[in-house]
């Protein structure tokens, strides 16, 4: 019989960015909620600390960088205030476990941003990507692992919106739904 992992301080994340990596470009937005109870959230639009922008990035999320200079958060607040939050959503004995779908992309920008402002992240080394998690579970090939057929088999086809905040609440949907419904048979087919 397979057990349910227990899920306290796992939180899923995701951002939007100006561009491919943080050495560059600037992370404009941040969402994270709670894996158990994703009606606890953070969100925030920071002002970019770069100008600089790939097109094909801000045609993604529709963000403009004049706006978020004049109404974004400073970075230094928002990652604060990030952890802050963080600390209130794993319990005692249960360190924060950032999760996400591709999250090497989300990882590389939210760590940059806590080293720059606060000299340490709050999660450690620890990530869990979502598409890992699935592999491990089917074995599928790993370039036929793509959200929207994970969307399709889990969550009735939803989309991700790329708004931080409801794309990390469908992330987190996505893992719980995976994981309630077991191990499937090898292949994927269940």
């Amino acid at each position: 019989m397979h057990q349910r992992p227990d899920l306290r301080g796992f939180i899923s994340i995701d951002i939007e960015a100006s561009g491919s990596h943080p050495g560059r470009y600037a992370m404009l937005s941040l969402g994270a909620c709670s894996v158990v109870d994703p009606s606890s959230t953070f969100y925030a639009e920071l002002q970019p600390t770069t100008l600089e922008f790939e097109p094909e990035a801000m045609a993604v999320h529709g963000l403009s960088l004049e706006h978020l200079q004049k109404e974004g958060m400073a970075p230094d607040q928002a990652m604060t205030a990030f952890a802050d939050w963080i600390r209130q959503q794993a319990p005692s004995g249960y360190p924060p476990v950032f999760v996400a779908y591709n999250a090497v992309f989300d990882w590389m920008f939210v760590t940059e941003y806590f080293f720059r402002s606060l000299g340490r992240n709050p999660f450690g080394h620890t990530a869990l990507d979502i598409r890992a998690v699935y592999f491990g579970l089917t074995h599928d090939p790993w370039r036929a692992i793509r959200f929207a057929d994970l969307a399709a088999r889990y969550l009735n086809s939803q989309q991700l919106t790329h708004h931080a905040l409801e794309d990390a609440q469908l992330q987190a949907a996505l893992l719980r739904a995976m994981l309630a419904s077991g191990p499937p048979i090898q292949g994927g087919k269940a």
